[in-house]
């Protein structure tokens, strides 16, 4: 198979876990031989500093012409703290959603048993967490209208869905449903806002179509509580922009760290994968950020592309390391494992290279060149 991808590996961190997914995704290539071309474009505060654009036209052209895009991480602290800054770095990243139309954000939430005790939740509660949140991405109060007034004393956002835009994400969210556990919740806050009252009717109509899947309905700020006391409750999560945002952040501190949760963006055509970590600026050159998200997003982006198989192997080899205690200094500051080594141990493993039993002592720390 030969296929075309996009790579924006973006601020902070963004380059360094990238790099380690290119190197999985090399290694998958070369075992199941494919061809993956990638073409590396700029996007977020890198882009801002190298062309006064934080999304330039060649990369969505790049994007537009690709079977998958590779997102790294966006943002600086030179923008965050400047609330009058009118060029944004995340100004790139909602134009390339609303300019590919990638309108459904999905985030598994998952658990590892070796990482239990990490979660701030109790362990016995977090056992066997398995689920995944539909975020509606390309709508809502985030793409609204915006107002301040002359005298700066007042603003407005308005928050605006079409029954298009709700119709197209839940009948995602439902297909999801009927393969995994039959059960989807919708989250909103129909009991105040109109566009929720739209979401909840829409949700109810399409339901009709997929009676193999149990229905039920949370406010928001009930899912949120609910989301911490009984996580495995959840099988399908779907709700709109804001909600999703919020909630998603919440859900990814269950496994116990930012750095392990992947996700994708899909629409009509186009599909882009990145982690949920943000740009981490204060540990971007160190080789300590956590590569495991972005992997994942990886297999995420094989499984996109059909590629069951492969993206399974990339799994299994994150599930080795974790197993191994092979992770990075997020998950045990004390014996920890750099960014680029666990790329290598990862890629070793898929390449067929690590053998059945590894001791930790014959893996060198930075050099994962096994003895």
């Amino acid at each position: 198979m030969k296929k075309q991808i996009t790579v924006i590996e973006g601020d902070g961190i963004g380059p360094e876990v990238t790099r380690q997914s290119i190197r999985v995704l090399d290694a998958i290539a070369a075992t199941f031989n494919h061809e993956f071309n990638y073409s590396y474009c700029l996007m977020g505060a890198d882009a801002i500093d190298k062309t006064g654009n934080p999304l330039p036209d060649e990369t969505i052209e790049s994007c537009l012409n690709s079977d998958a895009i590779l997102f790294g991480a966006i943002g600086h602290p030179k923008y965050d703290n400047d609330p009058t800054a009118k060029v944004r770095p995340e100004q790139g990243l909602l134009k390339l959603r609303k300019s590919l139309q990638l309108f459904a954000n999905i985030r598994p939430v998952t658990t590892y048993a070796p990482l239990l005790h990490l979660s701030p939740l109790k362990p016995k509660n977090i056992e066997g967490v398995d689920f995944i949140i539909f975020r509606e991405l390309t709508g809502g109060i985030y793409f609204g209208k915006k107002e301040t007034n002359a005298e700066g004393t007042q603003a407005s956002d308005d928050c605006v869905y079409t029954r298009e835009e709700i119709e197209r994400i839940t009948h995602l969210a439902f297909q999801s449903a009927q393969k995994r556990k039959k059960k989807l919740t919708l989250v909103d806050k129909a009991n105040v806002l109109e566009t929720s009252r739209l979401w909840r009717k829409v949700v109810q109509e399409i339901a009709i179509q997929y009676a193999d899947v149990k229905v039920d309905f949370l406010f928001v700020d009930n899912a949120a509580m609910q989301i911490i006391l009984n996580p495995k409750q959840f099988d399908v999560i779907l709700t709109e922009n804001m909600f999703g945002d919020i909630i998603s952040d919440e859900a990814s501190v269950i496994s116990g760290s930012l750095g392990l949760l992947p996700s994708a963006s899909v629409g009509k055509g186009n599909a882009l994968f990145e982690p949920i970590h943000g740009s981490y600026p204060q540990a971007a050159g160190k080789d300590i950020a956590n590569p495991l998200g972005s992997i994942l997003s990886a297999a995420m982006l094989l499984e996109h592309l059909g590629l069951g198989k492969e993206a399974a192997l990339v799994k299994e080899a994150v599930d080795w390391t974790l197993a191994n205690s092979f992770v990075t200094k997020d998950i045990d500051p004390m014996n920890f494992y750099f960014t680029s080594t666990i790329g290598e141990l990862i890629s070793d493993y898929v390449s067929g290279k690590i053998p059945g039993s590894v001791k930790k002592e014959n893996i060198e720390l930075r050099k994962s060149t096994i003895i």
